[in-house]
């Protein structure tokens, strides 16, 4: 069971860059192709930015394509939360936040045709995570 965690606006703030706070915190996206991992192959776990929780690891990491990091499952299911998003009207879309923080992470895609064992897609905002190399 995942430990929740209560984040302390004005020390995050502090502590991470602008961008990482406006994705973790009022749901902004980076660019595409623009995020430290989205090509990366390094081994590890990839944890909340803005809680340290563990969310991602590097052997669910697949290259869809699409720009941004690609897994497809999550440590644990309640390592994430998931929330119906209807921000774009031509698309529904499933937003992923931090299980332990509810900070959001990015979007989980399903039936899309790629070669994983989940056949889901999460696209998760590079600056959104901490990538802790084995």
């Amino acid at each position: 069971m995942v430990e929740k965690v209560e984040i302390d606006e004005d020390a995050l703030k502090a502590r991470i860059d602008p961008h990482s706070y406006d994705v973790l915190r009022n749901g902004a996206t980076e660019l595409p192709f623009t995020g430290e991992y989205t090509d990366s192959e390094t081994v590890g776990v990839y944890r909340c930015k803005a809680c340290n929780a563990e969310l991602f690891r590097s052997e669910t990491k697949f290259h869809s394509g699409c720009g941004w990091p690609s897994f497809y499952a999550p440590t644990a299911d309640d390592a994430v939360r998931l929330l119906e998003d209807r921000s774009l009207p031509e698309r529904h879309r499933t937003e992923v936040r931090c299980g332990a923080c509810d900070s959001h992470l990015g979007h989980v895609f399903q039936g899309e045709g790629y070669d994983v064992p989940t056949d889901q897609r999460w696209c998760i905002n590079s600056v959104a995570m901490i990538l802790e190399a084995k």
